[in-house]
């Protein structure tokens, strides 16, 4: 068993009122970004730290920004965002957090506010962290 995973975030948890729409949501945005999921079950999905279930009490109100490989991965993951339940809450376009700034927001089928962001050309040191654990 491996996982990959960042340094700073374990896991984020969302805790949803439909599976099934956030499933489809979810496949879609991040499938524009070129994620597939990882793990998946009748009572949750997973895309690497990211993990969805099906609330039984509280809903979960977030705000979560995916990393994008350019300005066209953004514009895919906005316009299939839309079209799989989302809903628009900032469209495609340099920001002016910093020079190179480019994002999407989309308020997801709960209202959890997700974003895809390009930062502009860079290099990475790796591109993520494999995890194996130990076996005893």
């Amino acid at each position: 068993m491996e996982f990959h995973q960042g340094r700073l975030i374990d896991h984020v948890h969302l805790r949803v009122e439909n599976l099934a729409v956030s499933k489809r949501f979810y496949q879609a945005v991040l499938g524009a970004l070129g994620h597939r999921p990882t793990y998946e079950t009748d009572a949750f999905f997973a895309f690497d730290e990211f993990f969805v279930d099906q609330a039984d009490d509280y809903l979960s109100r977030v705000h979560l920004a995916f990393q994008a490989s350019g300005p066209d991965a953004v514009q895919r993951f906005y316009d299939v965002g839309l079209a799989n339940g989302g809903t628009d809450n900032g469209a495609p376009g340099e920001r002016p957090y910093h020079p190179g700034y480019y994002a999407a927001f989309l308020l997801d089928p709960d209202g959890n506010n997700v974003e895809a962001v390009y930062h502009g050309p860079t290099t990475r040191s790796s591109a993520d962290v494999l995890v194996r654990p130990v076996e005893s």
